[in-house]
């Protein structure tokens, strides 16, 4: 867990550290969302499309990679167990 303390602004302001920030994907602009549960306030980073769909695609295409790698691994070794004595024998 990190904690961060911050001052609250006369206006009701305060700045998210940048390290959280950069970590959360907060940029200027966003919109966040304030929680509130029992005596804890909870901010919540947006979730938006984009990232998701981002997150999505990166994966899929690591998926397709893996396939790709394991049809080769998969070839090789039926090609090389068609010389190798049945179980049996």
């Amino acid at each position: 867990m990190t904690e961060h303390t911050r001052k609250v602004g006369d206006r009701g302001q305060v700045t998210i550290p940048k390290e959280l920030r950069d970590r959360r994907g907060i940029e200027g602009g966003d919109e966040i969302r304030f929680i509130e549960v029992n005596d804890e306030i909870i901010i919540k980073a947006p979730t938006d499309e984009e990232r998701l769909a981002e997150g999505y695609k990166k994966r899929a295409d690591r998926s397709r990679q893996l396939v790709e790698e394991m049809e080769g691994t998969s070839a090789e070794a039926t090609e090389r167990l068609e010389d190798a004595p049945e179980w049996g024998e």
